[in-house]
């Protein structure tokens, strides 16, 4: 497969749009056939149940081209269990893990020349989202419902590519307890858009979201959960029920206990307890990991001991050996991969 002519290397984390996407309907009580389409807008009504009352959730994984010319994909089950966690949260019909996959085989195959060639540090980003596509005037779930995939090749996520990043404490709440801090919904990362104009505006690249309930606790930044070491190189991650289970965090911890030997913590992390650690770091699909060498609240300025110009030395071996699973240059433990073609 001849890959399209782009400077692949120079893609920052934006939508390109490609040559296909897929889409079901749900209507009558059931998911119709679903198939690819060039059509890259989508018709609904002015009364659908996504603009009224925000019923939508998605997910994000990426596509690779290993150098043996395969395109694969990483833990895309998990991507389809945390779709149909949101669907029921928000009372939308589930997509089947099956159907998530057959989809997403689908889409990815019909695109393989817009997956970026291996080494030159770029992927197929992979977008499923599902919505309330019916017309509802009254509070309720929607009558019908549509399921999408789209992708688009993208670089780093952050602009300048990998680097220590400064990020500040957020005086607004991400989750409320018993909240929908746990899922993947549209509405949560509409609540972060203001508080991280704040940031930006401010010369952040990203929030330090704090528990609602007592603000002494870390959460995560809104759309990556975070990564503490300690002096002695424990890996620490944040637990809270209002956080989103991100895949890769949780891909991570396992890559630090069986190919690192490191020792793992999931347990709450005080804010306190910050300025102790000796390296900091946010993690998720987009970024896989991003440093953090600064982290600033309205009482005290903490400059992370490992820095601003790289990685610490636990934190860059820790995404080194997960990209290089992900790339292929490093076995992956069994059912991490799923080759397309």
């Amino acid at each position: 497969m001849e890959k399209k002519n782009i400077k692949w290397d120079e893609l920052g984390f934006g939508y390109m749009p490609t040559d296909y996407r897929y889409c079901a309907e749900w209507k009558d009580g059931k998911w119709g056939e679903g198939k690819l389409t060039t059509e890259a807008t989508v018709t609904i009504s002015e009364c659908a149940g996504v603009l009224q009352y925000s019923q939508t959730g998605f997910e994000g994984l990426k596509a690779y081209t290993w150098k043996d010319g395969s395109i694969v994909t990483f833990r895309p089950d998990l991507n389809a269990q945390r779709l149909q966690s949101t669907a029921r949260r928000l009372l939308m019909p589930e997509v089947s893990t099956q159907m998530f996959l057959e989809a997403l085989d689908e889409t990815v195959k019909a695109n393989a020349a817009w997956v970026p060639p291996y080494g030159t540090g770029a992927t197929l980003y992979i977008r499923p989202f599902l919505f309330g596509s019916g017309p509802i005037l009254g509070v309720a779930p929607a009558p019908e419902y549509q399921f999408r995939l789209f992708c688009s090749p993208v670089g780093p996520y952050f602009k300048g590519g990998i680097k220590p990043i400064r990020i500040c404490v957020s005086d607004f709440d991400r989750a409320a307890p018993h909240g929908t801090g746990d899922i993947k919904a549209g509405l949560n990362y509409a609540m972060s858009l203001h508080p991280s104009d704040i940031a930006h505006k401010n010369g952040y690249s990203e929030n330090m979201f704090l528990d609602a309930a007592t603000r002494t606790y870390v959460e995560e930044t809104g759309g990556a959960n975070f990564l503490f070491v300690t002096k002695d190189g424990r890996l620490v991650t944040p637990k809270s029920p209002t956080i989103l289970p991100s895949i890769t965090r949780r891909s991570l911890v396992y890559v630090a206990e069986k190919y690192l030997g490191l020792t793992v913590e999931e347990r709450p992390v005080p804010f306190a307890e910050v300025k102790e650690f000796a390296e900091v770091g946010v993690c998720g699909t987009a970024a896989v990991i991003s440093p953090v060498g600064e982290i600033d609240s309205h009482d005290e300025k903490i400059m992370v001991p490992s820095g601003l110009e790289s990685f610490g030395p636990v934190l860059g071996k820790l995404r080194e050996t997960l990209t290089g699973i992900q790339n292929g240059d490093i076995e992956a433990p069994e059912g991490w991969i799923r080759k397309i073609c």
